[in-house]
């Protein structure tokens, strides 16, 4: 099945209102989209480059793309490891355009095998239940958005932290105040905080029924990682310190965190993820499926890769709350925080033409 035609958008998607933290603000969702062209088939595949975590932007993501593009045209469609380590061979890092190609390709494999994605990868079909984020904020606001939450139906509330300790104490005070006890709070400072004020606020929150602080120090400070899970019982989520399986292997081998967070866009696609699940498996690591701000088309590869590995645990695939258009026909299902999963062969998503004939596009064939 050899590649014959390789699409490259600029798949901008505008969102509702900015979202803040702690490591910068972001305006719209400036992803890109691949489509590859095998046979009679089409293989859809998108990246979300948040350039402050992956190092990562459009732009380069998409002169990349161009290259990558040139790479895989002709090739067999079904390689796929022999495919991914050509980009990898030609162009070292820049996970998030990989997990693109990546994600296509899988897409392509379960078409052609006429199994869903989540089948494909041996899995099975199940209910998935997403959490919900609040973004950075007054502490009111934040509790307002926690009691909307709430009352949706939510089992679980994702909070952004990261700034300093008064203010980011207040924040999870105020939440939990509006909320009451019972809701399951889950922090996220993105590397916002120095080893002392993680500290102060794990140890000041850690009795108000919170799941895990994902990141809470910088990516490489992995001892003050092992430190916090040593000197709070605030369970400890490596996320921007976990690109690839290589972290992986390190972090588990310095038992320096209880779980890992796998994004597809940080790992560079569902190949490595499962290289990642597979290590954090051996080490008693559960893991979440977690997300940059991709459309639904990227969140129905998660949640497929989510129902394939037993060992996830959590799911964060709420970006689609945040986005004030939905380009993709078919995929995933949002019934109010539960996610059901499409049984056609494939991804089971593809992206409306007519919000594509919009985007600027290279064409590689």
């Amino acid at each position: 099945m050899k590649i014959t035609q390789i699409d490259i958008f600029k798949y901008n998607i505008p969102l509702k209102a900015p979202i803040a933290i702690s490591l910068g603000t972001i305006e719209n969702a400036r992803n890109l989209l691949i489509r590859i062209q095998a046979d009679e088939l089409t293989g859809w595949g998108e990246g979300s480059p948040f350039w402050m975590i992956v190092g990562e932007t459009q732009e380069t993501g998409f002169a990349a793309a161009r290259d990558f593009a040139n790479l895989l045209l002709g090739q067999n469609a079904l390689d796929l490891e022999g495919n991914l380590n050509r980009l990898d061979a030609y162009l070292p890092h820049n996970p998030t355009i990989k997990s693109a190609f990546d994600m296509a390709l899988y897409d392509l494999a379960a078409q052609a095998a006429g199994l869903p994605l989540y089948a494909f990868l041996g899995g099975e079909r199940f209910t998935i239940v997403t959490d919900e984020t609040i973004y950075l904020n007054l502490p009111e606001r934040m509790a307002d958005d926690a009691r909307r939450i709430q009352a949706q139906g939510g089992l679980a509330i994702k909070v952004k932290l990261g700034t300093n300790a008064r203010d980011d104490i207040r924040r999870v005070e105020a939440i939990r105040a509006a909320v009451g006890d019972g809701i399951p709070i889950r922090t996220d400072a993105n590397q916002g905080w120095d080893y002392v004020t993680a500290l102060n606020v794990l140890r000041t929150i850690q009795d108000w029924n919170i799941e895990y602080c994902e990141q809470p120090v910088k990516h490489w400070a992995i001892a003050d990682l092992k430190r916090l899970r040593q000197h709070t019982t605030v369970p400890i989520m490596a996320d921007e310190s976990l690109f690839n399986h290589r972290d992986a292997l390190r972090l588990a081998q310095e038992e320096a965190v209880d779980y890992f967070n796998i994004k597809l866009s940080k790992s560079g696609g569902i190949f490595n993820a499962q290289k990642i699940n597979a290590i954090a498996e051996a080490a008693g690591i559960p893991c979440m499926i977690g997300c940059m701000s991709e459309s639904r088309l990227a969140m129905t590869a998660k949640a497929h890769f989510a129902s394939a590995r037993r060992n996830v645990r959590f799911y964060d695939l709420d970006a689609p709350f945040e986005h004030a258009a939905d380009p993709v026909l078919g995929g995933i299902t949002y019934r109010g925080y539960e996610i059901e999963l499409p049984e056609t062969p494939g991804l089971g998503a593809v992206c409306d033409e007519t919000f594509l004939a919009g985007l600027e596009k290279l064409e590689i064939r």
